[in-house]
């Protein structure tokens, strides 16, 4: 027999959390400069830099706008994800947010529920257009077997809850909202950088390689390339190989640790309230 209160509990939160989903999703798209930025700019990059590298290839015969598409996907997930969500929750616990939805009867729970769930809206939403672009006008070929469509899925939903749980961390040390942008955004460029994204990751100096294997992105770049490149390419790779399963264990771990780290350093007051 279940404890008294159980069974009606666990829908109300996931009902709650539907309807928090559909907030964060409303006040996400009501920030122009958000859409533009987070949704709008690896679109923006994919159609430049596959107009450059369009026809040049890569050792094998891989086109390099076909190697790119698997980086700005990443880079598109991991801006959605961390990026957005670092800048919004210290901007959302300055202006009161974050305090008035903690006095509500709301579970504390389906705020980050609804967080996620609207990461992981536009993160699809942009992977769509992302491969609409590269197939419709850079030749991208998607992936043709159900494993490789398996691995882009798990990929994708790994680097989701492993990127916005370590956003949900980081905004715990911003101080405020107004920093927050300027603290963030630099973060986030050089770990594309550093991951793959905007270079040949194996082209890169061995130091900043190791740098950008301790963070998920340089991981969910390699799992997308999987999926994009033919296998024969991961002999190009460091290690030689796709590394799959390292993959998925360190975004497991930054799930993990994303969380510990959350619920240490999270606050629904700011500062200036304490």
């Amino acid at each position: 027999m279940s404890a008294p209160g159980i069974p009606a509990r666990v829908p109300a939160v996931l009902a709650v959390s539907r309807a928090r989903a559909r907030v964060e999703f409303l006040i996400f798209i009501r920030e122009r400069i958000s859409v533009v930025f987070t949704f709008f700019f690896p679109v923006l990059l994919l159609i430049v830099i596959g107009a450059i590298f369009h026809g040049q290839q890569l050792p094998g015969g891989i086109d390099l706008a076909q190697y790119f598409v698997a980086g700005m996907i990443g880079a598109g997930l991991f801006g959605v994800s961390f990026q957005n969500v670092a800048i919004a929750i210290p901007i959302e616990r300055d202006i009161g947010t974050l305090k008035r939805l903690a006095g509500t009867p709301m579970p504390r729970s389906a705020y980050f529920i609804g967080k996620m769930a609207m990461v992981a809206f536009v993160a699809l939403a942009q992977n769509v257009l992302l491969l609409g672009i590269g197939s419709a006008f850079f030749g991208l070929r998607l992936p043709d077997t159900a494993d490789r469509w398996l691995t882009y899925l798990w990929v994708i939903s790994l680097g989701i809850a492993s990127c916005t749980m370590l956003g949900i961390a980081a905004s715990g040390f911003i101080r405020n909202g107004r920093t927050a942008p300027a603290v963030m955004t630099p973060i986030a460029i050089v770990l594309q950088f550093i991951s793959g994204v905007y270079f040949v990751f194996a082209t890169l100096p061995s130091w900043m390689q190791t740098v950008a294997a301790v963070f998920p992105l340089k991981w969910i770049a390699q799992g997308m390339r999987s999926v994009f490149l033919p296998d024969d390419y991961q002999a190009q790779e460091p290690a030689g190989s796709w590394e799959l399963g390292r993959v998925a264990l360190v975004l497991v771990a930054w799930c993990v640790l994303g969380f510990l780290i959350a619920a240490r350093t999270f606050r629904w007051r700011s500062r200036f309230d304490d």
